[in-house]
């Protein structure tokens, strides 16, 4: 991989102002801090204290660092894991072969072209995740220097932990070079910047600008574009991302992040929305074929699975309960029993090991689950008689996730949205969801309210194909 570097002797000079400096009275290195904390992670450096009243997952790195790599699946390690610190190995694989700098004259004759090298073919680094504040709060009361991993052993043999390898980019924050090199990449990958920093707001598609600014008409810019506090915009002419404008004001304090903003839903409550004839009938049809189909399909299964409930745990075979299909109607759900019996008395003793956000329960190892109820839960063979509520009417193939009249009391405007349609045995949620820290209820509500918006048989098929995707491939 070849990158070229443009750098003159005169001309560079206007190139060094796009990137360098801050921009919106930040630096590089607070952009990075803002980027993870508008994801609900909080970068915690020696010498800085953390802030325990909002977040939830910590971000440990020392001082001179920043990094940006996929987090989803550290997140997810950790929930699953029942961890509370994370170390995490990082690969940066990002180094290049070699830069070529064209060097020109004043008049824009060229001078010379310089082959570098990099000294080094990749780095390997190391973060800490964790969701305890007190090693958090032990990270950040280190002195500048003293960015020890050893310092954390004390808080290691206390807490769980777990270590994972994953891919990513570091950059040195003391190098001029990488710190522009991390603000370029910033505008690249945040598109939304504007939810957590103040006073900037979207003036075209993937344009971010000051508000003080003005642009000039004649001036074009094409995003991925920040353009900060500029008193004119006349003299830069085009600007075509990705590219960052810095301000010609001094830097600003790091703004004040309200963490609970951050963990409102961005997506519109919208009410009940209307659906054509022509489609809920042909969507009706489908169901009845389908579900005739696989009833008669899985039929020779169920004295199987019956047997397995019975020699494990007796009977019922079979779990009841009730929820909400169209207009709040209630009906009972039926699903083959996967938990031990009293299992709803049982589960107000482990409340408070509940890791959703919202009026959902899910711990990762749920004593209550049978041992043959794990492998039906991982087939969804648990769910085949709810194609038996499909055929009565109560449900359909593809909807919200059916829901009891407790749960959908936690938003009206999200339950009245989700009951303008049949729950469905899979849904948006169940193919995407992420099962991150403090935030599967907002998903739960972003995708229902996706769905019963946007749903057509497009949709619908595609979110069978993930559904049997996810079930084979996990």
């Amino acid at each position: 991989m070849i990158r070229e570097i443009q750098t003159t002797t005169q001309a560079s000079s206007t190139a060094i102002r796009y990137i360098r400096s801050h921009i919106w009275g930040l630096t590089p290195a607070q952009l990075h801090d803002l980027f993870w904390a508008a994801r609900g992670i909080q970068v915690v450096r020696p010498g800085k204290p953390a802030d325990a009243r909002g977040p939830s997952v910590f971000l440990l790195m020392r001082n001179d660092q920043a990094v940006l790599a996929p987090v989803n699946n550290w997140l997810k390690r950790l929930n699953w894991s029942g961890c509370s610190f994370l170390s995490v190995r990082i690969v940066d694989r990002s180094a290049i072969e070699y830069q070529e700098r064209i060097s020109t004259t004043p008049s824009g004759d060229l001078q010379r072209i310089d082959r570098i090298y990099p000294q080094k073919q990749g780095q390997i680094g190391r973060v800490v995740v964790t969701t305890d504040k007190q090693i958090a709060t032990k990270w950040a009361s280190l002195a500048p220097g003293e960015e020890r991993w050893s310092l954390l052993k004390s808080e290691r043999r206390n807490a769980r932990r777990a270590v994972w390898a994953s891919e990513g980019v570091f950059y040195d924050l003391s190098n001029s070079q990488r710190r522009d090199d991390l603000l370029t990449e910033l505008v690249t990958q945040w598109r939304e910047p504007g939810r957590i920093i103040p006073g900037i707001y979207q003036f075209a598609p993937g344009v971010w600008i000051h508000e003080t600014t003005q642009i000039s008409p004649s001036t074009r810019l094409i995003g991925p574009l920040w353009v900060g506090a500029i008193e004119d915009t006349s003299e830069y002419g085009p600007m075509i991302g990705p590219l960052a404008l810095c301000d010609d004001h001094q830097c600003a304090p790091m703004p004040e992040i309200d963490w609970d903003a951050l963990h409102i839903p961005s997506f519109p409550l919208v009410p009940r929305i209307q659906i054509g004839t022509s489609r809920r009938a042909s969507k009706r049809a489908f169901d009845i074929v389908m579900s005739i189909a696989v009833l008669l399909a899985a039929l020779p299964l169920f004295p199987f699975i019956m047997l397995i409930i019975y020699l494990e745990d007796g009977r019922p075979f079979f779990f009841a309960h009730m929820r909400q299909t169209l207009g709040g109607h209630e009906f009972p759900c039926w699903k083959f029993r996967t938990m031990v019996k009293d299992s709803e008395k049982i589960k107000a003793s482990l409340l408070a090991q509940n890791v959703c956000d919202g009026p959902q329960f899910f711990i990762a190892k749920d004593p209550r689950l049978l041992r043959s109820g794990w492998w039906l839960r991982r087939l969804q063979l648990d769910e085949f008689p709810q194609f038996w509520n499909v055929l009565l009417g109560h449900m359909s193939i593809v909807g919200p996730r059916p829901s009891p009249d407790k749960e959908n009391q936690f938003c009206p405007a999200w339950r009245e949205a989700r009951l303008s349609v049949r729950p469905g045995i899979t849904g948006l949620w169940q193919v995407r969801r992420t099962r991150l820290p403090e935030t599967d209820f907002q998903e739960w509500i972003r995708y229902d309210l996706e769905y019963v918006q946007h749903h057509s048989w497009r949709m619908d098929i595609w979110i069978i194909i993930q559904t049997v995707k996810k079930v084979l491939f996990g």
